[in-house]
């Protein structure tokens, strides 16, 4: 995941970055940091990248996809 990739993904589903930062448990400033293109840790782009699967983002080269999913 890139992070242009994120910001489409948070675009996709509606989110900010601090409903991003909870989803995946993280700082909001962590999910700022990845966006301005600053390297994190793998575990923690794995743990956003997780978060938008959970919410119904598919990853695709160069772009993002939001599938139907069931939400309350």
């Amino acid at each position: 995941m890139s992070p242009i990739q994120c910001k489409m993904a948070r675009t996709a589903v509606g989110w900010g970055v601090r409903d991003l930062a909870r989803a995946a448990e993280v700082a909001a400033d962590t999910v700022s940091r990845f966006e301005r293109g600053e390297t994190l840790r793998e575990r923690t782009i794995g743990a956003l990248r997780r978060a938008f699967e959970a919410a119904g983002i598919e990853f695709i080269p160069n772009g993002v996809i939001l599938h139907a999913t069931s939400r309350e």
